[in-house]
């Protein structure tokens, strides 16, 4: 495994040629200091005000999602996965209207691009710790765009969006990416790896140092993965929120939609 040194960028309302060149040779792009600390204090507590609402309802799922659930370092439920966040917080839904976000939609071919606040799993919350109640420390290989397969589409593009808001460096696990294979054949695509099965570190693979307000783009089909974190309880704790940005046709989901079959595959996997 490598220290990869990736560049890291500042993202203003419009990309660099600079920036559009490394994502297209490396499939991902890491910008520094896209939000303020303070900022990243308020999304954390938007999030945790979402999680215990939810708790307090014992819903399971949302928009026919499934929620993930472990327990907290004193033993008490929370909520490791959550979808859906910016729909039920003003200001996580602003958020997502941030003009330097709106920049990343021109990053896919051709330009009629979205960012799908209802639709996949809209904003997803990601909540991992190391400790023994936790249900969610780490994910397998993985690459984002075969989904559309579940759902008898074709795989169109896609963008998975990461604003962190735990630091993160590189001895502490996290992110973890197989640079230039978003650019293999699709049936690599599909077949390099047991997607989610594999936890197995690769040679060519590359970490990242990630402070707390820290984006990450990478594209849908670049094999990627959470490593876990070597460490136990606050430690490791890894908190990091995902958008997709998608093109296609239009599909909202809603209290009626119903659990798309990959997600019924999840216990198999989760970690």
């Amino acid at each position: 495994m490598k220290n990869f040194e990736a560049k890291t960028f500042t993202l203003g309302e419009k990309l660099t040629d600079e920036q559009r060149a490394y994502f297209n040779q490396y499939g991902f792009l890491h910008f520094k200091n896209f939000l303020s600390k303070e900022t990243v204090q308020l999304f954390l507590q938007e999030a945790h005000r979402v999680e215990k609402e939810w708790l307090d309802q014992g819903l399971e799922k949302m928009n026919g999602t499934p929620l993930k659930f472990g327990k907290d370092v004193a033993g008490k439920p929370m909520i490791q996965r959550m979808c859906f966040l910016s729909l039920h917080s003003q200001i996580l839904h602003e958020y997502l209207q941030d003009p330097r976000l709106q920049a990343l939609l021109t990053l896919l071919e051709p330009n009629n691009n979205r960012i799908a606040e209802i639709e996949k799993d809209g904003l997803v919350f990601n909540h991992y710790i190391n400790e023994d109640n936790s249900k969610f420390s780490q994910m397998g290989w993985h690459t984002d765009s075969p989904r559309d397969l579940f759902l008898g589409q074709k795989i169109l593009k896609m963008l998975n969006i990461g604003t962190h808001l735990d630091d993160c460096p590189f001895e502490n696990g996290g992110l973890r990416v197989l640079p230039g294979t978003h650019n293999l054949s699709k049936m690599k695509v599909l077949f390099l790896k047991k997607q989610f099965i594999d936890h197995n570190p690769d040679p060519n693979e590359v970490g990242l140092n990630i402070e707390a307000g820290d984006l990450t783009v990478h594209d849908g089909d670049l094999w990627h993965r959470v490593e876990v974190c070597p460490f136990t309880g606050e430690k490791s704790r890894r908190r990091v929120m995902y958008f997709p940005i998608i093109q296609g046709k239009y599909s909202p989901k809603n209290e009626n939609s119903k659990t798309p079959f990959y997600h019924k595959l999840a216990k198999i996997v989760q970690k």
